[in-house]
Parts: structure tokens; C-alpha cells; sequence
């Protein structure tokens, strides 16, 4: 039989789990916001944990907090952050009430935890009170924008990380596929020959840039409204918490947070946080760019490009057999549409605050966190079974080069645009390899297209031989 105890709110009064430590507003939230069967996550847990660690810690440094009562929540605090409690946090992270539900949820537990350590039953708050205590000198438009810029900066941390080993996989391909000379294609059309090396070092180089602008995208989360309480006037918060709470939440976190030097604008608007989400969108966007090419260069293996082999994951199909789907480089595909729905949305949210206050900071933070989180684990799999194991198919590689027409741009500062396009439309019209047709007109000679054509030359800057350019040249005069 559940036992249950009693607890009020301005709603009303109502029944509580005895042993639970959540409280009657946590409840009702949960009650009320149904929509995803998600809890909120983990690492937002751990930065709203610090922020009532710090508050209390500041809050008994100004005398506004008894040392036993703020003794008692810090010890709370850090049973959280040390990843108890945390089935108590019960609401979803999509909510009404601009995260007013989410700032509960962890107040109550803390209050609760706390009347345990102090020796008290859970719902006692005379002894530690959710707000009165755990939420003293602070709002929950102070406290739920900090909490989601310092749990932001943790999963961009996490991200670039991931990116850092994709950018290394992606040079040791580029490495040891730097002697495979294959065709370029620009609008899925032959253009002229590369090396495959050339082009993962290009993937690796787009990949350095996320990282570099997804570090400095944590610039925009450094500063903190907290001390702004409900609206950035800072209405009931004690001067000495005022001036405290920000270096504490840097000390106790590790990272340089500042206090916003306009509090109201801070509260008033999140646009840093659209800032950030068209930064992780631009990553995604790169990388499912990647993901096709991949797709693309391993189609086949008969019927496509076939120029590299990717790792085989699993079974392609329930009905053809031996079929085998590039299933790493979709997911990451996928993972990238959804990066870029979640930053649709955010820009809404951003856009939808009215006056002092944004009220959909949840729905922004829940499309935040999931893009770091899901674009991490993608960036994972993607590099360990996919980007590691590919392999090059050179013969097919050198065979496309030797039989496209798209060598014959090399041919142009010899003989002219001209000339060049008639040989192009001439070996697609008689199927036969632009260098035997050249060879064959007598308009340059074999020992000069082997200079020309020279595939590997053609994947440098410059033009095959200066010398015999301008003797060609004279005589075309």
C-alpha cells in the first residue's frame, strides 16, 4: 500500500507520495505536461544543482541563509551532482510557464533531501522550504536561462570533442588515400581529376571549422543573468548575493561565467541561444554534405561510382540478399535533418518572447540539447563504423579518370576551348577515350599528351609544361 502525505500550494491541497522528493508543484507539472515521456536531461540536472550549490553557498556568506539550513542543501546539491535523486525529477521538459515546473522539481527535491539531513520528514518546510530557502534570492527566469547556458557550454564541449576524432580519422584517410587519383565532378557531372586524399582533407578542413566556430560559439553563454531575478531589476536579492552568485557558479562549475552587464536585456532575451543553434545547424549541415559524397562514391557496387568501400554494418534488405546499405552515413543524414527541424524551432521560440520575459525557454532548450546530444552520438558512429573502415577501390578510381572526357580541360591552354569541346563531344559520341582521338588527329604528339593528360599532374595548380604551352602557342599563331 503507497503511503502519501499532504502537501499545499496556492492550487490547493493535494496527495504527495510519502516517500517521494519532489513535491505538490512538481506533480501538477507532470500532470499537466504529458507531451514527450522524457525527463528532463541529466546535464541540466547537474547545472541547476550548481546553481542552488552556489546560491546557498553565497546565501550563508550574506547571513540571508542559516549555516545549518545551507549546510543541508549544499549537501543535497552535491548527492545530485554526484547522480542520486535523479528519478525524482519528474517533469518533462516541454512545460508551460517559462521553466517555473523545472525550477520546482529541483527546489522541491533539494528542500526534501535536505529536511532528511537535518533530521526532519520529507514535507516538513518549516524546517528547509523549496522557496522560501532552496529559492532564496532567486527567480526562475534567472535561474533556468543560467542553468541552460551552462549545460549548453558542457554538450558544445562534448560535440567538439567528437569532431576533434573525426577531424583525425578523417587526415589518416586523407593520408593514406592521397595517391588515389579519381575524378572530380561538379553538378554530378565529370569535371577534372582529384586525388581521393584531396577530398578528405577537404572533409577534415570543413570539420576544423565547425570545431573553431562552435568554441567560439560558447563566447555567447559566458554571461549570466543571475542576481536579475524576475525581471534583471534584482528585486530580492541581497546585495552581497547580487555581487556573489556569478564568481561562485564559475568556481563550483570550472567555467569563466560573468555576470550580464544588462541584466534585463539578459532576461528579456535568449537570442544567443538561436546564435548557438545556427552554429551546431552549419556543423550538421557539413556533415551530412560529407555523408552524401559517401553515399555517392560508394554507390554500386556495380551499377554506381564504386570508388570506395564502406564498412559493412548489417543486412540492406528483408527481400534482395548480399544487399548492403551505407546505413552509418543515413543515420548521420538523419541526424542532421533534425538538427536543422530543431533550429527551426528555436528561431521561432526566440523570436515569440514578449516584454520582460521569453516563456518558451523549454521548448528551446529541449531542441538545444537534443541537437548537441543526438549530432554527438552521430559524429560517433559515423567516424567508428564508417569513416575508419572505408577503403578505396583504386582500380575503378583510375578507370573512371581514364575513360571520362573531363581530362580535356587540360588540354585547353594547348589547343584552345574550342577545339578541347569538339574532342569532348566527339569521344561521347564515338565512345572512345579523348586521348586516342587526339592521338589520332596528329595535333599533338604522344610523348606531349603524356605530359598533358598526366592525371596526377592535373590534381596541382599550373599547367603541365610551361615550356612546351608556349612553344604550342607559338605555333598556333
Amino acid at each position: 500500500m503507497v503511503t502519501v502525505r499532504y502537501e499545499e500550494d496556492s492550487i490547493g491541497k493535494r496527495e504527495v507520495p510519502a516517500e517521494a522528493y519532489y513535491g505538490v508543484q512538481s506533480m501538477r507539472a507532470a500532470e499537466n505536461f504529458p507531451i514527450t515521456g522524457q525527463r528532463l536531461a541529466p546535464e541540466f540536472i547537474s547545472s541547476l544543482a550548481y546553481i542552488k550549490k552556489a546560491a546557498a553557498i553565497v546565501n550563508r556568506q550574506a547571513d540571508t541563509l542559516e549555516p545549518r539550513v545551507a549546510d543541508a542543501i549544499i549537501a543535497a546539491c552535491d548527492e545530485i551532482l554526484d547522480g542520486k535523486l535523479r528519478d525524482q525529477f519528474i517533469v518533462d521538459p516541454l512545460q508551460g510557464g517559462a521553466g517555473t515546473s523545472m525550477n520546482m522539481n529541483v527546489n522541491e527535491v533539494i528542500a526534501n533531501r535536505a529536511i532528511e539531513i537535518l533530521g526532519g520528514q520529507k514535507g516538513d518546510y518549516s524546517v528547509v522550504h523549496p522557496n522560501d530557502h532552496v529559492n532564496f534570492g532567486q527567480s526562475t527566469n534567472d535561474v533556468i536561462p543560467s542553468a541552460g547556458k551552462i549545460t549548453a557550454i558542457v554538450l558544445i564541449d562534448a560535440l567538439t570533442n567528437e569532431l576533434h576524432e573525426l577531424a583525425v580519422a578523417l587526415l589518416d584517410k586523407a593520408t593514406e588515400f592521397m595517391d588515389v587519383i579519381k575524378m572530380g565532378r561538379t553538378q554530378m557531372q565529370d569535371a577534372v581529376p582529384i586525388t581521393l586524399g584531396q577530398e578528405f582533407y577537404a572533409y577534415a578542413d570543413a570539420v576544423h571549422r565547425a570545431i573553431d566556430r562552435l568554441k567560439g560559439s560558447k563566447e555567447e553563454l559566458l554571461e549570466l543573468n543571475m542576481g536579475g531575478t524576475a525581471i534583471g531589476t534584482g528585486i530580492n536579492a541581497d546585495i552581497t548575493y547580487f555581487k556573489r552568485i556569478v564568481p561562485q557558479i564559475a568556481e563550483i562549475t570550472g567555467i569563466d561565467f560573468i555576470q550580464a552587464g544588462d541584466l534585463i536585456d539578459s532576461t528579456q532575451n535568449i537570442d544567443c541561444f538561436a546564435a548557438v543553434s545556427g552554429l551546431i545547424k552549419s556543423c550538421a549541415m557539413a556533415l551530412s554534405k560529407m555523408a552524401n559524397d559517401l553515399r555517392l562514391m560508394s554507390s554500386g557496387p556495380r551499377t554506381g561510382f564504386s570508388e570506395i568501400i564502406l564498412p559493412a554494418m548489417q543486412n540492406g534488405s528483408s527481400i534482395m540478399p548480399g544487399k548492403v546499405n551505407p546505413v552509418i552515413p543515413e543515420i548521420l543524414n538523419q541526424t542532421c535533418f533534425k538538427v536543422a527541424g530543431n533550429d527551426v524551432t528555436i528561431a521561432m521560440a526566440v523570436e515569440a518572447g514578449q516584454l520582460e520575459l521569453n516563456a518558451f525557454e523549454p521548448v528551446v532548450f529541449q531542441c538545444l540539447f537534443e541537437s548537441l546530444k543526438i549530432l554527438t552520438a552521430a559524429v560517433h558512429t559515423f567516424r567508428v563504423n564508417c569513416v575508419i573502415g572505408i577503403r578505396a577501390n583504386r582500380e575503378q578510381c583510375l578507370d573512371h579518370v581514364n575513360h571520362s572526357v573531363g581530362v580535356v580541360t587540360a588540354l585547353c591552354p594547348y589547343i584552345g576551348y574550342k577545339k578541347a569541346a569538339d574532342f569532348a563531344k566527339a569521344s561521347l559520341a564515338k565512345k572512345i577515350p579523348v586521348r586516342q582521338l587526339v592521338l589520332e588527329s596528329g595535333i599533338l604528339s604522344k610523348e606531349k599528351l603524356d605530359i598533358i593528360l598526366d592525371a596526377a599532374a592535373m590534381t596541382a595548380p599550373g599547367i603541365a609544361d610551361k615550356d612546351l604551352f608556349e612553344a604550342e602557342k607559338s605555333l598556333m599563331k
